[in-house]
């Protein structure tokens, strides 16, 4: 488990950016990153561009995220996200064992 420091700012949190990045692009088609960025950074004076491309990053690794050229998109909801948003316990463990032993 992540413990963070228990002085930090958790606003500044890469996560709590990302969703941020997500509320920004809920309502628009792609965007182009510098527009998104500029956005970003104007919400917050403590916010860098680093921690933006960090945030952004983690979005796409996640699958949040598709880009096509210097624009991005939220992508559409696939059915393997929808599994991973259930929050029994026991549906995540079936869901891990399936995906190890199938």
């Amino acid at each position: 488990m992540i413990l963070p420091h228990p002085e930090s700012d958790l606003t500044l949190n890469i996560m709590v950016l990302g969703v941020g990045i997500v509320e920004q692009l809920k309502e628009q088609d792609f965007v182009l990153v510098e527009k998104l960025m500029v956005e970003f950074l104007e919400k917050n004076k403590k916010r860098t561009p680093e921690m933006f491309l960090n945030s952004l990053t983690f979005l796409y690794s996640c699958g949040m995220i598709e880009k096509k050229g210097y624009k991005v998109k939220l992508t559409p909801r696939k059915e393997v996200q929808m599994k991973l948003n259930v929050k029994n316990e026991k549906c995540w463990s079936d869901y891990f064992q399936k995906q190890i032993y199938y």
